[in-house]
């Protein structure tokens, strides 16, 4: 993949060659979910050339391998109540790494696009004349069910599936979820980042009418060796998180296409 012959771009302010700046390419790209054989051809490539490389928390080191040894690796990853960088920080340091390198990689965990704020991030470095360019990846909130034998849709289950965030940040758009409006909107509802509000979430899926023995499934650290599940029901899940300790980051499934785990969680991957 020739990264440098795509990426680089001539930018003349004026007709002073001194003056002539070279401003690189930002790529925003998924990692996937953990597993390094989901991370795309395209984005190995990249990692491969890259000059800079910033990085989430949840990018696993099977896929920091991946990175060119002699590009600089800059962690940019937020975990609750831990943040390495502020968010104003990462994107700033993408504008101003972009100046001075031709491959300038923003890794993130997932797709950057499915809860990444990589639409915040592609925005800004639009506005700032950067060259940027997004390239997808397999988001937990699909492949974490299908590792622990959980389909998402199932002709005999589900026909549509619901992506929600379980972990709102402040002075969005409207005030909250509307969680009775997501329990009637679909047959599968996937929680990304749900953990730590799990007892509020269950309580207003309740409230809104789903049986207490509707099916649920945690899957913790989806494709990765160490992966772990909890399968359950809405009406006990609560009580059986904080007896096993069940800790984030993980993705929750409410429906019944969690049945199907018990039938195809037998399959090796």
């Amino acid at each position: 993949m020739n990264c440098k012959a795509d990426s680089e771009q001539d930018v003349s302010h004026n007709d002073d060659k001194e003056n002539t700046k070279t401003l690189g390419k930002v790529y925003l790209v998924g990692a996937g979910p953990g597993d390094p054989g989901l991370m795309t051809l395209k984005g190995k490539g990249l990692l491969e050339c890259a000059d800079v490389v910033i990085y989430d928390a949840l990018v696993s080191p099977a896929v920091l391998s991946m990175v060119n040894p002699q590009a600089e690796k800059i962690n940019a990853g937020k975990r609750r109540g831990r943040h390495s960088l502020m968010q104003e920080e990462t994107t700033q340091l993408l504008i101003d790494k972009a100046q001075d390198h031709a491959v300038v990689v923003r890794l993130k965990g997932g797709d950057p696009f499915i809860f990444g704020r990589g639409g915040e991030e592609m925005e800004e470095l639009i506005n700032a004349g950067i060259a940027v360019e997004v390239v997808p990846g397999i988001t937990s909130g699909i492949a974490a069910p299908a590792y622990a034998g959980i389909p998402l849709t199932h002709r005999l289950y589900s026909s549509s599936v619901t992506f929600v965030t379980g972990h709102e940040t402040s002075g969005k758009y409207h005030p909250a979820i509307n969680w009775h409006a997501i329990a009637h909107g679909s047959e599968t509802i996937v929680i990304y980042m749900g953990i730590h509000n799990l007892p509020y979430i269950v309580e207003q899926l309740i409230a809104a009418g789903l049986s207490l023995e509707t099916p649920i499934a945690l899957v913790r650290w989806g494709t990765r060796p160490d992966q772990e599940e909890l399968i359950d029901h809405l009406g006990t899940i609560v009580e059986q998180v904080e007896k096993t300790g069940f800790e984030a980051p993980a993705i929750v499934v409410v429906g019944a296409v969690v049945n199907m785990h018990a039938v195809l969680s037998k399959q090796e991957h």
